[in-house]
């Protein structure tokens, strides 16, 4: 199966990594812990919840005006 990974720089050094499928979560000091840490977090995940088969998730960004 194919998950998503939404990587974002956290506040106090590092990476937050979520999977949106599961809603996992989880964190590393470089990109590749963090992927591996929410490979490990999602795995736990999908074995007590198991998932059915979809489709691929389509992502995309967006933009807001800025508000002085």
């Amino acid at each position: 199966m194919i998950f998503t990974a939404v990587l974002m720089p956290a506040p106090e050094g590092g990476f937050t990594a979520l999977n949106p499928e599961t809603g996992s979560t989880s964190e590393g000091e470089t990109v590749e812990q963090a992927l591996a840490n929410l490979r490990e977090a999602t795995e736990l995940f999908v074995e007590e919840f198991p998932l059915p088969v979809q489709g691929r998730t389509l992502l995309t960004t967006f933009e807001l005006a800025a508000h002085a």
